[in-house]
């Protein structure tokens, strides 16, 4: 019999594999705003996980309004992530944007968990996050540096600055909607509620950036799947997920996500990477290795 934290970190593993296959598809789509792309991916995969969760959500609906600031924080997290994550893709491309979005995740949730729930941080979670944010800085480090050529610095320092923003707010709804599930909210309730909420922020906002989301058929091609495949069904499993287990252990779970983007980045798009890169990506495998590990009885620092 799987135990059931194993299912909650094989649905969220899953999902990460579907979430690492964004910023190879989205760059076949240069002419497409990273700000379109984001609000109409999350943004119709909200309102599809409103949909499909629309019975739990009258059941629950009275149990989310109970936590308005929570509810509020969550939404607005959602909202800000998929601006910020795409366009930190685009400007330091699909590996560093992802890898950087995804590896200040696990840090911020840690902080949120410990600041505002008490929680103690284990001694596995500390080597495995130690181990997985070497990896991060070496995959990021190990980019060949003829990639950046076409790139002036202070662009790629803003991809930098907005892969943490992507980072915070990754860690925010993750949070926000493990806390709406501790209080008696049915997970995927919590995950619909807070993206159907993001999305009545993110839709209105392609009046002013969507212009080539349809331009064509692959961009058309592309923009479903996003909103669909990694969004939707991505979504729905991370949902499970945190039915089983924590947020901070979720999203350390996800570093396997730039590990995924990263090796399509380099067979598909042609990014490159030094054995230093390939020796980081070794690592975040390696972290993602500890992390499954069950341990019976886990040391915790009495911080």
């Amino acid at each position: 019999m799987i135990h059931n934290d194993n299912k909650g970190i094989f649905a969220i593993i899953i999902a990460s594999f579907l979430w690492g296959t964004t910023g190879t598809i989205a760059s076949y789509a240069p002419n497409i705003s990273p700000f379109a792309i984001g609000a109409f991916s999350m943004g119709l995969g909200g309102v599809l996980l409103v949909i499909s969760a629309r019975k739990t959500l009258l059941n629950n609906y009275k149990k989310m309004l109970a936590k308005p600031k929570l509810l509020f924080f969550g939404a607005i997290s959602v909202a800000v992530y998929p601006l910020a994550f795409y366009s930190s893709m685009r400007l330091s491309g699909v590996a560093i944007g992802t890898v950087i979005s995804i590896s200040t995740a696990p840090f911020f949730a840690a902080i949120l968990e410990r600041l505002l729930n008490k929680k103690t941080i284990t001694l596995q979670w500390i080597l495995s996050f130690m181990l997985g944010s070497v990896g991060i800085i070496l995959l990021a480090l190990g980019k060949d540096d003829s990639v950046y050529v076409t790139h002036q610095l202070h662009q790629h320092s803003l991809g930098i600055l907005l892969g943490c923003m992507a980072g915070f707010a990754y860690a925010g709804y993750s949070w926000a909607a493990k806390n709406l599930i501790e209080s008696g909210v049915h997970a995927q309730s919590s995950m619909s509620g807070l993206f159907g909420l993001a999305s009545l922020i993110l839709l209105p906002s392609l009046f002013f950036t969507g212009e080539h989301l349809f331009s064509s058929a692959s961009n058309t091609f592309i923009s479903l799947y996003m909103a669909v495949i990694p969004m939707f069904l991505g979504y729905i499993l991370f949902s499970y997920g945190l039915n089983y287990i924590e947020a901070s252990k979720a999203t350390l779970i996800t570093l396997i996500e730039p590990l995924i983007a990263t090796l399509l980045a380099i067979i598909i798009i042609g990014e490159k990477f030094t054995m230093i890169g390939w020796f980081g990506g070794i690592l975040v495998s390696l972290c993602l290795l500890i992390q499954t590990y069950k341990i019976k009885k886990t040391a915790a620092l009495p911080l």
